[in-house]
C-alpha cells in the first residue's frame, strides 16, 4: 500500500483563538502539538530575489509582543516567501523600525498579527508620508488612520472587525474559498470618500450581502485579515499572492501567463516498469514535459510486503524499472531526487516503515483520531547526516546510469531547518511544499513544536535560500483519507481555475503512477482546456 504525503498548509489560528492549529492540504491532517509561549527579539533577516523574479527591494515589518507575538514571524516567513518572487526583502520586528529605515527599500508590507501592538510612531509618520507601495495586514489600521491626515487623504478610517462567518472571498470573477473555523474577524472600514478607494477583493456574508476583504488607495493597499490563517488549497490566500504584482512591483511578465507541471511521484526500485512507461507514453503523446521524482534504495525492514521478510534493495538491483526511467527520460521526463529510502530507520513512521509510505527526514505518529501528528526532527538529525543520505542516494543514481538530479524533493514535504539547509547546499533549488519553524526568520531558538507549511502559486525563493518551483492544487486521492476527503480530478481542476486569478500563476500537481493514466488524462486535459501551457521544471527556473 501507497500512502499519500500528509501536507501542512500555510494555515494557522488566528490569535483571537487562542490557539495554534493548521489546516491541511493533503491526505492526511496534521496537528500541531501544545507548547509554551516564546519570547523572541528577533533581528533582521534578508533573502535574495527567485531567479525569475523582479528587481524590487521589500521590507517586511511584524508583531512579537503578547502571548501570540511568536505568530508574527510565522506570517512574516509566509510574506517573505512570496516577497521573493518580486525581488529581495529584508524582515524584521516592527517595534525595532526607525525614522528613514524606509529610505533603503522600494515598498514596504506589515502583517499587523497583535491587537494594538507598540507601533513606533517613526514608522506611522513615514509610512503616512512615503509614495512607496505600502501593504498592511489587520490589525493596528487604527494607529495609522489617526495619523495626521491620512483618512483624508486615503478616503477611509479604521471601522470595526466583521465575525460573520465568511466562507467565500470574490477575487477577479474567482470565488475563492475562507475557513470559517476562523473566528477573528475581517475588519470592515468606514469609506468616507469612495472616489478615493477602490476595492479589490470582497468578503461574502453567509446572507450573501458583502463588504470590502481588500482595498487600495493611492499606494496604499489594505487586506482586513491575515490571509495566511487556515488556508486551503482554493483559499483567498490566492488574491493576496495576486495583490503583490501590484504593490511589490514587475517581475518582467508583460502579461497574463499560465503555466501547468506535472510530477509523477514515489517512484523506486519497488515500481512497476510498464506503469512508468504508460505514464511516460501518454505525457508524451500530449507533449506534457514532466518530472519523475524518485528514491533509490527500497526498504521493507519489517517484511510487510513481503511475508514478514525483511527487504532492502536499490535501482542497481532492477534493470527493468532502471529501464523504465531511461525510457521515460526519453519521453520528456526530468527525474528529481525524492529522498534515499523514502522511509526511516525500522520504525513505524508514521505507518509500517516502508519506503514511499513513511516519513524520512521528520517524525511523525498517527494519533487515536486517525490524524497524522507531526512530532520533529529526527534522532541524530544533522545537516551532517542528511547530507549523507543525500549523496549516498545520488551515488546510485549515477551507478545506475541515470545521472545525478539536481532538484530535491523531500519526503511528505517534511524536514528540519538544518536538513533544509543540507539540500539549498546541495542542490540550492527544490521542487515541493516548504516546512517552517519559528526561529528560522528572527534567528531564535528553533521552535519545532509549531511548525508551519505553505504552498506557492509562483516560483519562489525561500528563506531557506532554495528556489522552490511550486506544487500547488494537490494530487488525486480517490478515497478519504487520515481525516482528509477524497480528491478527484474534477477537485483539482476547479483549484486549476481558481488559480487563473494569479498573474504568472501555476496549476501544479503530482500523481501516483499505480492509479494508471484515467486520471492523469482527465487533469492534464482538464488543465489545459483552463488555458494553462504545461512546461518542464527547469523551464519555470529560467524563464521570465
Amino acid at each position: 500500500m501507497r500512502f499519500s504525503k500528509p501536507l501542512l498548509s500555510a494555515g494557522v489560528a488566528a490569535v483571537a483563538l487562542g490557539a495554534f492549529a493548521l489546516s491541511s492540504v493533503g491526505a492526511e491532517a496534521a496537528t500541531i502539538k501544545p507548547a509554551a509561549v516564546v519570547t523572541a527579539l528577533p533581528a533582521a533577516k534578508s533573502g535574495k530575489a527567485a531567479p525569475t523574479g523582479g528587481t524590487a527591494k521589500t521590507l517586511v515589518l511584524y508583531d512579537t509582543t503578547g502571548d501570540y507575538g511568536w505568530m508574527g514571524e510565522v506570517y512574516a516567513t509566509q510574506t517573505a516567501n512570496l516577497s521573493s518572487h518580486f525581488g529581495s526583502w529584508t524582515a524584521a520586528p516592527v517595534g525595532a523600525y526607525k525614522t528613514g529605515d524606509l529610505n533603503a527599500y522600494t515598498a514596504v508590507i506589515y502583517v499587523g498579527s497583535t491587537y494594538d501592538e507598540p507601533i513606533p510612531a517613526a514608522f506611522l509618520t513615514d509610512v503616512a508620508a512615503t509614495t512607496k507601495p505600502v501593504t498592511w495586514m489587520f490589525d493596528n489600521i487604527w494607529q495609522l488612520t489617526a495619523t495626521g491626515r491620512f483618512a483624508a487623504e486615503h478616503g477611509f478610517t479604521s471601522g470595526g472587525f466583521d465575525f460573520a462567518d465568511v466562507a467565500e472571498v470574490d477575487y477577479k470573477g474567482q470565488k475563492l474559498t475562507r475557513d470559517t473555523t476562523n473566528k477573528s474577524g475581517i475588519m470592515n472600514l468606514s469609506i468616507t470618500d469612495a472616489s478615493k478607494v477602490k476595492t479589490l477583493a470582497t468578503a461574502v456574508r453567509p446572507d450573501g450581502s458583502s463588504f470590502p476583504w481588500a482595498v487600495s488607495s493611492g499606494n496604499f493597499t489594505y487586506v482586513g485579515e491575515i490571509p495566511f490563517s487556515y488556508v486551503t488549497h482554493d483559499d483567498r490566500y490566492l488574491a493576496f499572492a495576486d495583490l503583490l504584482f501590484d504593490s511589490l512591483g514587475d517581475t518582467g511578465v508583460t502579461a497574463d501567463r499560465h503555466r501547468g507541471l506535472v510530477r509523477i511521484e514515489d517512484v523506486g526500485p519497488d515500481s512497476d516498469p510498464d506503469e512508468l512507461k504508460a505514464v511516460a507514453d501518454y505525457l508524451s503523446s500530449e507533449k506534457v514535459p514532466f518530472t519523475v521524482a524518485v528514491y533509490p534504495r527500497y526498504r521493507d525492514p519489517k517484511g510487510v510486503n513481503n511475508g514478514g521478510k525483511a527487504q532492502d534493495y536499490t535501482l542497481l538491483s532492477k534493470p527493468k524499472v532502471v529501464a523504465a526511467l531511461k525510457y521515460m527520460q526519453s519521453k520528456g521526463g526530468t527525474l528529481l531526487m525524492h529522498g534515499y529510502t523514502h522511509q526511516y530507520g525500522n520504525v513505524a513512521n508514521p505507518y509500517d516503515g516502508v519506503s514511499a509510505n513513511d516519513f524520512e527526514f521528520y517524525t511523525a505518529h498517527v494519533d487515536a483520531n486517525d490524524s497524522v501528528i507531526y512530532d520533529g526532527p529526527v534522532a541524530g538529525d544533522s545537516a551532517a547526516w542528511a547530507t549523507g543520505r543525500m549523496l549516498a542516494s545520488g551515488l546510485v543514481f549515477a551507478a545506475a546510469g541515470l545521472g545525478t538530479p539536481t532538484i530535491f524533493e523531500f519526503p511528505h514535504y517534511a524536514a528540519s531547518a538544518a536538513d533544509y539547509q543540507a539540500v539549498n547546499t546541495l542542490f540550492g533549488k527544490r521542487y515541493d511544499r516548504g516546512l517552517y519553524f519559528p526561529g528560522v526568520l528572527s534567528g531564535g531558538k528553533l521552535d519545532y513544536s509549531r511548525q508551519f507549511g505553505q504552498f506557492f502559486p509562483y516560483v519562489v525563493r525561500d528563506v531557506y535560500g532554495s528556489v522552490v518551483v511550486p506544487e500547488n492544487i494537490g494530487n488525486i486521492e480517490p478515497e478519504a483519507f487520515n481525516n482528509h476527503p477524497a480528491r478527484v480530478s474534477s477537485d483539482l481542476i476547479a483549484s486549476a481555475e481558481r488559480n487563473l486569478a494569479i498573474r504568472d500563476g501555476v496549476a501544479s500537481f503530482f500523481y501516483h503512477p499505480y492509479l494508471g493514466t484515467d486520471y492523469l488524462k482527465q487533469v492534464v486535459t482538464g488543465v489545459k482546456a483552463e488555458g494553462y501551457t504545461f512546461v518542464s521544471a527547469n523551464t519555470m527556473l529560467t524563464t521570465k
